[in-house]
């Protein structure tokens, strides 16, 4: 059996992404690990902290972003098929690059990996998840937020990435530029996998985090809309992560490989541990009322149960 794993991005490291520590924690479950890297700023040095891990295991595949071909946040899509070409394992794993798996885990998803193999059916594997919010110690448990999402899938040529990165799907006919295409596509049938991703996307000092939403929001809605947002509502001024009191409080460990960069924590002035939100700013989702309310039913109510959740695969019974 050989795991590949893969991820793409492009001016990650002047972003505050994890990507090293992203890489560091599969590293030792897969054969290689392919990484397709866009051309990034002249101040961003992601390819000399990847190229620092100096492992014989790394393979960056240099790419150029193409954001009129691929509008609307595809090409992300388009940039993680590119990392997936270029794998030869049987199972691949994808991370994106504020992604981290705990040391913990590796045993269990080489063990699953192994007991499916050769159950053709099943074509990925779903993990839970742990989304961290503002620092280390809170994490978003409520609704509006995906609680599972399928990070290993076969080394087959019809599953593609879909939408905006985030998950996958088998496209029989694809025309290799419509990633948003829904007629067509077939969600994976997956089995779960007893283990977390953790999340690190919404942890970063706020100038960082309003740095990232920018970027992010030039791939899907374009340069020129995000510098009229900029301008008439000071959009990416400041990030205020609002109350953290109303979140879940995390109990347990980070992975080992993130020791040093959670050291590196020093925005905790900035950060409302309690109180009520800013009121002159818009809302986080999770702070309205609609999602408060459901949040408290599927905690309290339906003991975890998830009330009209959006679920891209096809969940198979095959244990844990």
């Amino acid at each position: 059996m050989k795991i590949s794993g893969f991820t793409m991005g492009r001016n990650v490291s002047k972003l505050y992404y994890p990507v090293k520590e992203s890489i560091l924690s599969i590293l030792p479950l897969v054969d290689e690990f392919v990484v397709a890297l866009g051309k990034g700023d002249e101040d961003d040095n992601t390819r000399e902290l990847i190229e620092s891990i100096g492992s014989p295991k790394i393979r960056i595949i240099d790419t150029v972003w193409d954001l009129e071909k691929y509008p609307r946040g595809t090409e992300h899509a388009h940039q993680t098929d590119i990392a997936k070409e270029h794998c030869t394992g049987d199972w691949l794993f994808y991370l994106q690059s504020d992604e981290v798996v705990h040391e913990k885990y590796l045993p269990v998803i080489k063990a699953r990996c192994e007991e499916l193999l050769h159950d053709t059916e099943v074509e990925g594997l779903l993990f839970k998840y742990r989304h961290f919010w503002g620092d280390y110690n809170h994490y978003h448990g409520g609704h509006g937020w995906y609680r599972n999402e399928i990070r290993i899938i076969r080394n087959r040529p019809d599953i593609h990435s879909w939408e905006s990165a985030q998950s996958f799907r088998r496209i029989p006919h694809f025309d290799g530029k419509d990633y948003r295409q829904q007629e067509g596509t077939f969600k994976l049938k997956v089995a779960s996998v007893d283990a977390y991703i953790y999340h690190y996307g919404w942890v970063r000092p706020p100038r960082m985090m309003k740095a990232k939403m920018k970027a992010i929001d030039t791939n899907h809605k374009g340069s020129e809309k995000v510098a009229e947002l900029d301008k008439t509502t000071r959009t990416y001024s400041h990030f205020d992560y609002g109350p953290l009191d109303r979140l879940e409080v995390f109990k347990e460990t980070h992975p080992e490989v993130m020791r040093e960069m959670i050291s590196r924590f020093n925005w905790a002035d900035e950060l409302q541990m309690s109180g009520k939100p800013n009121p002159e700013r818009v809302p986080h989702k999770h702070e309205l009322p609609k999602y408060r309310l459901v949040s408290f039913l599927e905690k309290y109510i339906l003991l975890g149960t998830p009330v009209g959740e959006f679920k891209n695969y096809i969940l198979l019974k095959r244990g844990k």
